[in-house]
């Protein structure tokens, strides 16, 4: 899709969130509204009391949590402030490609940061792998603004033709390791000799689970990211922690013999 010229706004980030997952919220909601009912209505005491208590804290700390930790990552913090990327560019006025999977709000305030870039914009949604409704929502919303879906492959562009590819917060929605992995190489052949793909996502890991409870299955862990791209031929170079919940990956093309190379396509 093309990029949005609108600029975000205080809450956008954390807006998304709730219009994208609003049955969670709306369910968090109604449960707790039925908890509350309950302990007016029954009056219970003792440990029944507790244990209603015990029924509640989860998935209504959970609900809140995910809501301010979406609020600090999307709106508060520096990260669509796009500084960070900075110092892990080779090249910060060459070809980009930025890959979204239905809703591009990064290529026009990249272009505002970055004005001499040539950033190209590619939508990869792939609706047999993508199944989570939110992303259903997030397009359904981005095509009501009138964006036009863009070519769903990287493998329309030739070869050894970007300096850097930019995957924000998009690899996740491909679910199956196979389509991580496909679409891995896939960049690998479009990026030059030693050209850079930036992966910023959030991990399955710890901090997630915390601020997101079971919702962080949605993502995948540091070492399923890392064994994707070795299969695909990159090797990371660094990696950095753009808030305490979204780590960013640099990885490089790797060029040396025994590399996944055009011919094993």
């Amino acid at each position: 899709m093309h990029a949005s010229e609108e600029r975000r706004g205080t809450f956008d980030g954390v807006a998304q969130i709730l219009v994208y997952n609003w049955p969670f919220y709306a369910a968090a909601v109604a449960f707790d509204l039925v908890i509350v009912l309950a302990l007016i209505v029954f009056a219970p005491s003792g440990v029944y009391r507790i244990a209603i208590y015990l029924v509640a804290l989860p998935p209504t700390f959970w609900a809140v949590s995910s809501i301010l930790v979406s609020y600090y990552v999307y709106d508060h913090s520096s990260l669509y402030r796009w500084e960070w990327l900075r110092p892990v560019l080779i090249e910060r006025s060459g070809a980009w490609l930025n890959i979204h999977a239905g809703l591009d709000q990064t290529t026009a305030p990249l272009l505002r940061i970055f004005p001499d870039a040539k950033i190209t914009s590619l939508d990869i949604y792939r609706p047999s792998e993508m199944t989570e409704p939110s992303i259903a929502r997030a397009r359904r919303r981005a095509q009501a603004k009138a964006q036009p879906d863009a070519d769903s492959s990287v493998l329309r562009f030739g070869y050894e033709t970007f300096d850097t590819v930019l995957l924000i917060f998009a690899a996740h929605e491909l679910r199956s390791r196979e389509a991580k992995v496909e679409l891995f190489r896939e960049i690998h052949q479009v990026l030059k000799a030693n050209g850079r793909m930036v992966l910023a996502e959030h991990l399955r890991d710890s901090q997630n689970f915390l601020a997101y409870g079971p919702g962080f299955l949605h993502f995948f862990s540091r070492s399923e990211w890392l064994s994707v791209a070795d299969s695909a031929g990159m090797v990371l170079i660094a990696t950095r922690s753009l808030t305490p919940f979204v780590q960013c990956f640099v990885l490089e093309k790797a060029v040396e013999a025994g590399a996944f190379n055009k011919e094993e396509r």
